[in-house]
């Protein structure tokens, strides 16, 4: 059966859906959660797209679909969802407090944030991985929160697209400091998923088949530990200081090391063994990790 799809693409769509009367601002708005009383369902069933970036606190009693799984939010936390991202709501949720900020990805043009929103990976991490906050972590966001409401609500002049710009990326400041104190407080979980992908890191280079699998990704092991790819990238660099795609290149250059110092095998046939397309890719990032050319390192041995 063909999914079902509803784009939002703009604030004044989002707006529709949520009836709640005319935006103040195209570009960036607020939406009080406990306000909406009936949504204008565009399609029964439907999955819903957003072309827009959504930052969504909710405390609410039942559940929350989104995508084809169900999540319990009764203590407040915050989600964050990048253009294109789905969501399902649910129909059996009484949200107790919440607000739903969106944004276009037109009101960056031309800012700092807008060339460097890509560098807050929490917009695209799952939504079970979603941030819990405290009653005062709240509060200091919401005073942005604020802030941005003022400015779009009154009438705009030459400063406001900087304001609310400016607020937003204070905001946004504040959730990468929230996200990096939920790292350090979870870290008993945290170095459990660790251990985990440590586990499957090394059992995938050890395994005979590594030609025919090819190189591992990021998303492999992601999947495997039920995380995003970006989420289990922020929690190893925060913990070792290294991100997935760091520490892939580390065991297969360790893995290369051991068969260029115990086999007579050439560089090529290494390669393609491990899983490469092309030698030449082997031997850059062999190269970059050891400071040496595979073969200057079988020389050195």
């Amino acid at each position: 059966m063909l999914e079902k799809f509803v784009n939002i693409d703009t604030i004044a769509d989002l707006h529709h859906y949520y009836n709640y009367g005319s935006p103040r601002h195209p570009l960036i708005t607020i939406i009080d959660l406990k306000a909406v009383k009936t949504r204008n369902r565009g399609v029964e069933d439907a999955f819903y797209r957003l072309g827009l970036y959504t930052i969504v606190f909710k405390k609410f009693k039942g559940e929350l679909r989104y995508g084809r799984s169900t999540y319990d939010f009764q203590d407040g936390s915050l989600m964050f969802a990048a253009p294109n991202q789905v969501l399902s709501p649910s129909e059996n949720t009484v949200i107790e407090e919440g607000w739903f900020l969106a944004f276009h990805p037109d009101l960056l043009y031309g800012s700092l944030l807008g060339k460097n929103i890509g560098s807050y990976s929490f917009f695209r991490y799952d939504v079970n991985e979603a941030l819990h906050i405290s009653d005062a972590e709240r509060k200091t966001l919401e005073e942005c929160i604020q802030k941005i409401a003022v400015e779009y609500s009154q009438n705009m002049d030459k400063h406001t697209q900087g304001l609310i710009v400016s607020n937003l990326e204070l905001m946004l400041q504040y959730c990468d400091r929230f996200y990096n104190r939920q790292f350090l407080t979870r870290s008993k979980v945290n170095n459990d998923f660790i251990q985990q992908f440590e586990y499957l890191l090394q059992n995938y280079f050890e395994s005979d088949d590594l030609a025919d699998k090819g190189l591992p990704e990021v998303k492999y092991f992601a999947e495997k530990l039920n995380l995003s790819a970006n989420y289990l990238s922020d929690l190893l660099n925060k913990y070792t200081g290294k991100t997935t795609i760091e520490h892939i290149h580390l065991q297969l250059v360790e893995k290369a090391k051991s068969i260029l110092s115990g086999s007579n095998k050439s560089v090529s046939e290494i390669a393609y063994s491990l899983g490469f397309d092309h030698p030449s890719h082997f031997s850059k990032i062999f190269k970059m990790k050891t400071g040496k050319s595979p073969k200057n390192f079988r020389i050195a041995q």
